[in-house]
């Protein structure tokens, strides 16, 4: 489907009283001594509401949301276990999730090995608290929410280039990497990288954090096999339901090396640092139905479709960092046409991120289009705001 710019209208809204309306309610209420002027106040009303092109917000068809809906009455009529829960999470979910992963990443693990965490942070955040003494090797552009979670950890954050081979992590206790979608520019990570990473890994004693946090969405290739199917020793596998399920479910896995795992699971037994109950349980009826294979399939289509319309649209004015794949894409430009685009598309309703909002030390400039939580109708408007600000610079 050929990208078009929609034409625009825009409504806009009185602030004045409606006839009618009682006195001294409204802008024209006079002054009192002992109340500032409404002028001296600054502007009224809520700060400005945007659509967020983000790169986590996945679309979820509203054709399944009743699928959605059967999961948590069934949540509401089952019985929640009477003490703390399974250190490790509830047992039925962890099979599912076994199942799941063999079928869809190549990852052959049992449900005991399977560690249920409050999403993809959480599960860093947790295999944190018992790594050794080092820092945290993260790619550069990278995911901005690991970065503060190594932080808050008080750990230190080891920039490396997002596209260089890492074949050295002496002093680092893990290196926290993306390699089925670089998150932000998209790259696969080379099998010559991925060799070379787990090698580096065993000969410093460091751990891989594998975030896989949106694998199954690629529209252009078959999925490649999780880096953890590669070695399971050194490798620490994290996934997430916020891109297949929902964010705001708050839910993930995670598959951490052996001696690691039983670190966490007696840390976990003290701490209780298990995910709601009612989550994990709605989870797994929404897998048992069919409903998370369903709606992967149908985002996937729609992702297939959204993404050349985006690049159409940007192709004459930006350049490509990576392969299409995901929910979104990321476009090099100039600092200025990045800065001309996201103010015109902030003027038309929409935020778009950044690129060097994910860089810590890399000198790059653009612009990381999110295209997975909004309708049709919404990309088009979007598209022309953005192209709007990339040609008046």
């Amino acid at each position: 489907m050929a990208w078009r710019a929609p034409s625009s209208s825009r409504r806009t809204t009185s602030s004045w009283p409606r006839p009618g309306s009682r006195p001294g309610t409204g802008p024209e209420r006079s002054w009192r001594p002992g109340r500032r002027s409404p002028r001296s106040r600054g502007p009224r009303g809520p700060p400005p509401r945007y659509i967020h092109l983000d790169a986590g917000t996945p679309w979820i068809d509203p054709r399944h949301l009743a699928g959605w809906r059967r999961a948590w009455r069934e949540v509401s009529t089952a019985t929640p276990p009477r003490g703390y829960p399974d250190p490790r999470g509830l047992a039925e979910l962890r099979e599912a999730l076994a199942e799941r992963l063999a079928r869809t990443r190549g990852l052959t693990v049992g449900p005991d090995e399977i560690l249920l965490t409050s999403g993809s942070t959480d599960a860093l955040r947790q295999l944190l608290g018992v790594l050794g003494p080092g820092g945290v090797l993260v790619e550069d552009p990278g995911y901005r929410a690991a970065v503060e979670t190594i932080r808050m950890s008080g750990r230190d954050v080891v920039d490396h280039p997002a596209l260089a081979p890492v074949t050295d992590l002496a002093g680092c206790a893990a290196a926290y990497v993306t390699p089925a979608h670089q998150h932000p520019l998209g790259r696969v990570m080379p099998a010559a990288d991925r060799l070379a990473l787990l090698a580096a890994a065993r000969a410093a004693g460091a751990v891989v954090v594998e975030d896989d946090y949106d694998s199954e969405f690629r529209y252009d290739v078959a999925p490649v096999p999780a880096l953890a199917a590669l070695d399971r020793s050194c490798v620490a596998y994290v996934g997430t339901a916020s891109k297949s399920v929902s964010p705001s479910l708050r839910l993930g896995w995670l598959v951490a090396p052996p001696e690691v795992h039983e670190r966490l699971l007696r840390r976990r037994a003290i701490t209780h640092d298990t995910p709601p109950w009612s989550g994990q349980r709605a989870l797994l009826t929404l897998l048992r139905d069919g409903w998370v294979d369903k709606v992967v399939r149908t985002a996937r289509r729609v992702y297939a479709d959204r993404a050349p319309r985006v690049a159409a649209a940007l192709e004459p004015h930006a350049e490509l960092a990576g392969p299409l794949a995901g929910m979104y894409s990321t476009w090099h430009t100039s600092p200025e046409q990045a800065a001309g685009a996201r103010a015109s598309a902030r003027a038309a309703g929409f935020d778009v991120r950044l690129l060097e909002q994910y860089c810590r030390t890399a000198d790059l400039s653009g612009l990381v289009l999110g295209f997975g939580g909004v309708t049709d109708a919404e990309l088009d408007r979007a598209l022309a705001a953005v192209v709007s600000g990339l040609r008046a610079r």
